[in-house]
């Protein structure tokens, strides 16, 4: 037993590794290597349960993410999404690449209401990949990389799921945090519109019919209840009137009203469907955060993070450099795990470097989330692509050839929100919140 208890970190690798391989599920394979690391270095295995409970039912931070992939999913359900979309088609439909910049603005709109960037391909973007490739009016690989590209504002704009992730493995304030994301997610939104209206001058991609004037209140009427949720999701948590937790109940509630007595588009098995879907979600993201409760209590008790203090420390490093190899790290991570992963996981190991250095861990967060976002549209995982391979057809190896550019713009951002924290901070300053 002894040789066990000795290398029992490294068995429990292992078997984590020989686990997801076999393919089961990251969450599974944590659990069962955690256990069996218990078992090996001679602990109480009955501290698995008591990490997760003391985890996942002792914080209420985490109660915030099933609501909002509630509210994301009754968005979808209710075609809630249909009014924002003919709100961004008049607002930008007759800008160069018009097709293109409503999917962008779209992503935008809605990722104030799901804070998914799964949520808002799955949703709205199918839809806008359909309008985009009829009649051949745009390639279909360009369709399908401007969607999912731009669907990784999700989870940088609040609110956001990485984002909560990310303050229960760091104790930093979720108010901050969210609106530290407003700035880099215009930037995202800005940049892939420029992009899109060179490409469209190039590549002769056609503008849209121009909406007449007299129809803009119509349209603004029909979209305003849901324009409004982000307004009052940010309202209330930055005025003190509830909590990122409450304001994720609120989000739900709000959704649950405009679909089924505003616009009465969610009947009964709608409803029925929505919350099947919201629990077999929850299910997959909890099992997720379980494992990394037990895991985590398993690499503070070997001093992991220490040992990588210890390593970057021995590097001699300044804040800039350790921020540089980090994203580097985050980017090659992205390409073969999902966020929920790396964020739960990998992300603590850091956290008592960056402090050491200085770093602010509001803005590592940021960059963090929005480094992980550039691996959902990352081969070989990039997951986004392949879900709207699933809903729309459209190869991968098409989209991932009109995608490259749109991933050297995004990396290019990253490194600009490295090197100039301010775009992150310079918000919560300014609200008073730092």
């Amino acid at each position: 037993m002894t040789f066990f208890a000795d290398h029992a970190l490294s068995l429990m690798l292992i078997i984590m590794i020989g686990i997801t391989i076999a393919g089961l599920p990251m969450g599974i394979s944590m659990i069962v290597a955690s256990i069996f690391y218990l078992f090996f270095s001679g602990q109480d295995v009955g501290l698995a349960a008591e990490n997760v409970l003391n985890g996942v039912f002792g914080n209420f931070v985490a109660l915030a993410v099933p609501l909002f992939i509630f509210a994301a999913n009754i968005m979808n359900a209710g075609k809630v999404s249909d009014r924002i979309l003919t709100f961004a088609l008049a607002l930008v439909g007759r800008v160069p690449g018009g097709l293109a910049q409503v999917n962008i603005m779209t992503s935008l709109i809605f990722s104030g209401m799901s804070g998914s960037a799964i949520s808002d391909v799955a949703g709205v973007g199918k839809v806008l990949t359909d309008m985009m490739i009829k009649e051949d009016r745009y390639p279909r690989g360009f369709a399908g990389a401007i969607t999912a590209v731009s669907a990784v504002v999700g989870p940088i704009f609040p609110p956001s799921i990485p984002v909560i992730f990310y303050a229960l493995i760091s104790s930093t304030s979720v108010g901050v945090l969210f609106l530290g994301g407003v700035v880099p997610a215009f930037l995202v939104c800005t940049t892939l519109g420029i992009a899109v209206m060179i490409m469209a001058k190039l590549r002769g991609f056609p503008v849209e019919e121009a909406i007449p004037l007299k129809a803009f209140p119509i349209i603004l009427i029909r979209a305003l209840p849901a324009l409004l949720m982000p307004i009052i999701l940010l309202g209330g948590i930055y005025s003190g009137a509830f909590t990122p937790t409450e304001a994720a109940a609120v989000s739900a509630f709000y959704a649950l009203l405009l679909a089924a007595f505003a616009y009465r588009v969610l009947g009964f098995w709608s409803f029925i469907s929505v919350v099947r879907e919201t629990v077999k979600t929850t299910a997959v993201v909890t099992i997720v955060l379980c494992g990394a409760y037990i895991f985590n209590y398993i690499v503070t008790v070997e001093q992991v993070p220490q040992q990588v203090f210890a390593f970057f420390d021995a590097m001699d490093l300044n804040r800039v450099q350790f921020l540089l190899i980090l994203n580097a790290l985050f980017l090659v991570l992205g390409c073969v795990l999902d966020c929920s992963t790396i964020m739960l996981v990998v992300t603590p190991l850091f956290i008592p470097t960056a402090l050491a250095l200085g770093i602010d861990l509001h803005h590592l967060g940021i960059v963090l989330v929005f480094n992980m976002m550039i691996g959902l549209v990352t081969p070989p995982y990039g997951i986004l692509l392949f879900i709207i391979k699933a809903l729309n057809g459209i190869p991968l190896g098409e989209m991932i050839r009109e995608s490259w550019l749109f991933l050297a713009l995004l990396i290019m951002l990253l490194l600009l929100l490295t090197f100039f924290p301010q775009l992150v901070l310079w918000l919560p300053h300014y609200a008073g919140m730092l």
